[in-house]
């Protein structure tokens, strides 16, 4: 499988809602404009393609220097498994060498300990092993 590997930001509307909703983040694809406007506002996009499908998708926010949040970083069903995420993964670590942190939030629950694994195969650390603590406001 040949997979193409971008930073181009602009997706088109049905491009990106065939993505997020292949994992089922609704929250998202709730209100499509404001997702692409997300992702264009992003620091650092990096997608995977599969000719003209976008099947995968990691950004980021970050001020270059001392801090990166991953915000999203997901692959289609159907491509999972065959290392695209850790590829989408490795590409944008490389691209933040110098920051002091990078940082992600991801849901807790049974259902996501494999996800938390892949995470720590990347070098992240839940807060607790750092020493550390989270805070957030969401407005649901």
């Amino acid at each position: 499988m040949n997979i193409a590997y971008s930073t181009q930001k602009d997706f088109t509307s049905q491009q990106a809602l065939d993505l997020y909703a292949s994992v089922g983040w609704s929250a998202y694809t709730n209100d499509l404009p404001k997702l692409l406007r997300a992702i264009s506002k992003s620091s650092l996009v990096i997608s995977a393609w599969h000719g003209e499908e976008l099947v995968g998708l990691i950004r980021t926010l970050t001020d270059s220097e001392t801090i990166a949040y991953i915000q999203d970083i997901l692959v289609k069903p159907a491509y999972q498994g065959k290392g695209i995420g850790d590829e989408l993964m490795s590409r944008l670590l490389n691209n933040l060498p110098e920051i002091r942190q990078i940082v992600l939030m991801t849901d807790a629950g049974d259902e996501n300990i494999r996800l938390h694994a892949w995470y720590q195969t990347h070098g992240f650390q839940p807060y607790d092993d750092l020493g550390v603590t989270g805070f957030a406001i969401f407005n649901f």
